[in-house]
């Protein structure tokens, strides 16, 4: 029976055991869509991310949660790029480099040098955000387990998109995130009506002075009880924030993961045309904790 390597990478972080862990199998070529699906239930990460060759950019990647594929994800793809600079596959012995990764929704670029500690830094270009429905505050309060009141008013519950359809749910502080008591079954069920993939919670308030936003992620129809460290959906509330006039900085950090003890930090880059956001890349570093093999 066939065997192939996989990785456990650590992303958002460079301290193991902390930020999002990502299985990585950096040489798929050959396996199927259920073998790649049963992989990643097997593994049991938020996502599992798969690299093949392509014809059209450096890389083809594509991405697994435990039940189903994504067109788009944010730790995969810093925590892949990290294991492909390992593996010597991305050369940065002669400065920082721009690969392209082929993915469902198109070909994207990421841009992978080192910090001033000589971590290897991927940043990542989103597709151009896109905003779509309104939700209801108040079902999406009872599904999260906290009051109609706990969510911001004067700005809305929305679905919005860089590659991933997301809700974005703002509240009004860290008491009301540490708050949530999520319904997973009626999370599921509103993103199989909403036709989105997951729900983003996040407030303003933060650990530390100098960050942005803190933010908790659920991703239940796809298997995810609350992820810890979201790049995909930072990106999307990188947009919101700047579009309804929230945080207008063009670069910031955002935590997750600290209220369910895997803390991690996202930087965020904001390109915009006046009050509409028109480029999102997000960034981070990463850390291999496990190498090994699997078998199909």
């Amino acid at each position: 029976m066939p065997e192939y390597q996989v990785k456990i990478v650590d992303a958002f972080t460079t301290l193991r055991y902390t930020g999002n862990p990502c299985g990585v199998v950096t040489r798929a070529e050959g396996l199927t869509d259920a073998q790649m699906q049963a992989i990643a239930r097997e593994l049991n990460a938020s996502e599992t991310a798969f690299v093949f060759p392509s014809q059209r950019a450096k890389f083809r990647v594509r991405f697994f949660t435990p039940l189903r594929e994504i067109p788009l994800a944010g730790h995969p793809t810093i925590a892949t790029m990290h294991a492909l600079v390992e593996e010597g596959r991305i050369d940065l012995s002669g400065g920082p480099v721009r690969v392209t990764q082929e993915l469902n929704i198109g070909l994207l670029p990421v841009d992978i040098g080192l910090d001033d500690e000589r971590n290897v830094r991927v940043v990542m270009t989103q597709a151009r955000p896109e905003f779509g429905r309104r939700l209801d505050r108040n079902v999406f309060a009872d599904a999260l387990g906290i009051q109609p009141s706990d969510i911001l008013s004067d700005v809305p519950v929305q679905v919005v998109s860089t590659g991933t359809p997301q809700a974005m749910v703002p509240v009004r502080s860290l008491e009301v995130l540490r708050a949530l008591r999520p319904n997973m079954q009626h999370l599921s069920d509103l993103e199989a009506v909403g036709h989105y993939f997951s729900v983003h919670v996040f407030c303003l308030e933060t650990l530390e002075p100098g960050h942005r936003a803190h933010a908790r992620h659920f991703a239940a129809s796809a298997g995810i009880p609350e992820d810890p460290v979201t790049g995909s959906a930072t990106g999307a509330m990188a947009a919101y924030l700047w579009k309804y006039g929230l945080v207008r900085e063009r670069r910031y950090t955002v935590e997750q993961g600290h209220i369910m003890g895997r803390p991690g930090l996202v930087e965020v880059e904001v390109d915009a045309d006046g009050e509409e956001p028109v480029g999102i890349r997000i960034a981070g570093t990463a850390v291999t904790v496990l190498r090994g093999t699997i078998t199909v």
